[in-house]
């Protein structure tokens, strides 16, 4: 990743601003949308204050959302612009090891994104692509943006329904379909991550690949010890702990100082 850009290892910024960069060079590609270059920068805003590290809430998150994938009997995971651009091969890998159906979402829909970003995904290995093209011709709905266009095979017949990344109308419409939405969200106090089953509070870079080896690694469990997961789970409580750890993250910074703290790490 060190040659992807330009920035020196040793600044200390130098991981988000590749990051950034490759947002950036989505947007160029027609991966991404104008709009996601605001959303991630929204999000890396949330990330400062968790301190850039999974926490202890999101881990167990992480845990819950493995188990629901693998009790799924038709598990879907929805790929936006800024997914394709920040973890591609990641999404791949766990549609492999979870048995899901990747499918193309996106709100700023047009022919040339939904092609780009299936190239991207296919280039990362994946076999098959759904909701590109004609092929979204089912509609959720409730939902007025291009967002409600989905896959007849993908996400419409979903049990479980990964939308990292995600815009709060859908969620909301895909869990009063009956569908278990999980998902990736930095911002525990938006739409997306309070109607969500499951909300990841975390950076999808440092989630998905714990998702994916805690994903390889309950496997091996029974179902009677998936299902005893999933149901111990407690959105609303992972929130609420989220929230706490800001809270008390903030306080601390500011008892101690910011600006000491940052520049004696």
């Amino acid at each position: 990743m060190a040659n992807e850009t330009h920035v020196n290892d040793k600044h200390p910024r130098a991981e988000s601003i590749r990051v950034r960069e490759k947002i950036t060079k989505g947007v160029e590609s027609k991966v991404v949308a104008l709009a996601g270059l605001i959303a991630h920068g929204r999000g890396e805003a949330f990330d400062y204050i968790i301190g850039e590290q999974t926490t202890s809430p999101g881990m167990n998150a992480i845990t819950a959302a493995a188990a629901n994938l693998l009790l799924a009997k038709h598990p879907v995971l929805s790929v936006n612009g800024n997914v394709a651009a920040l973890c591609a091969k990641e999404f791949v890998d766990l549609a492999r090891v979870s048995n899901a159906m990747l499918e193309v979402n996106l709100f700023h829909r047009t022919p040339e994104r939904e092609y780009a970003i299936e190239k991207v995904l296919k280039d990362a290995g994946a076999e098959e692509v759904l909701g590109v093209g004609k092929a979204s011709t089912a509609t959720i709905p409730e939902i007025f943006s291009e967002r409600r266009r989905v896959d007849p095979e993908g996400i419409l017949k979903a049990d479980v329904v990964f939308v990292p990344l995600e815009d709060g109308d859908r969620t909301q419409s895909l869990v009063k379909l009956g569908k278990t939405v999980i998902t990736v969200d930095l911002n525990p106090m938006s739409r997306t991550a309070q109607w969500a089953a499951i909300t990841i509070v975390d950076n999808i870079i440092r989630a998905m690949p714990l998702l994916i080896k805690e994903v390889e690694r309950l496997k091996s469990l029974k179902i009677s010890e998936l299902k005893k997961i999933k149901n111990d789970f407690d959105n609303k409580k992972t929130l609420s702990e989220v929230m706490l750890l800001m809270e008390h993250r903030l306080h601390s910074l500011a008892e101690k100082g910011v600006y000491l703290e940052i520049n004696n790490a």
